[in-house]
């Protein structure tokens, strides 16, 4: 079966930074909706009209990826806003209430980077922002998608695991 949307395709993968830094590894073959919201552009682009057994290595630029770097998204915020058991990596959802922080989108999620006995450095950026990724892939399997999931446009599968080495929420090892 050729790759065309909707289809589901199951996928491994290494994918790392421009400088080859191990970013996730997909040893595992795992189901995506092709066509939905699941995947990279970019990974889109280099599987569509293959078939399984395909493999291939691509280079994402960040804007076909997690986009650019946004230094507008980041934001210092009071200490005394947030709990006691703060720590780098959470995650908010929108800014906590008693936010003075101006003009920032209410619907983004934003990771704590920084943590001073004063303020909070609060980031809305992606963690994979600004990088280019580099992904050597291979189509395990294809098949039609069903009714429900091409209505859904996603398997509910996060695209990318990211490895230890890149920041993340506690108890999340999923970026979306």
């Amino acid at each position: 079966m050729l790759i065309a949307s909707p289809c589901v395709v199951a996928l491994t993968w290494t994918l790392t930074d421009a400088q080859n830094h191990p970013i996730d590894q997909l040893d595992v073959p795992t189901e995506f909706m092709f066509g939905g919201h699941d995947l990279l552009a970019g990974v889109e682009d280099a599987i569509a009209g293959q078939t399984a057994g395909f493999e291939t290595h691509i280079q994402i630029e960040p804007e076909n990826a997690f986009g650019d770097y946004r230094s507008e998204l980041v934001c210092f915020e009071p200490r005394t806003i947030f709990p006691g058991e703060i720590e780098v990596g959470m995650a908010f959802e929108g800014l906590p209430p008693g936010h003075q922080s101006q003009g920032m989108p209410a619907d983004t999620i934003y990771l704590v980077s920084e943590i001073y006995p004063e303020h909070v450095v609060l980031d809305g950026n992606h963690p994979l922002a600004g990088m280019a990724l580099r992904v050597a892939l291979k189509v395990v399997s294809v098949r039609p998608a069903t009714d429900e999931e091409a209505e859904a446009g996603t398997l509910g599968v996060a695209a990318v695991s990211v490895l230890k080495s890149v920041p993340q929420a506690p108890g999340s090892d999923h970026l979306h």
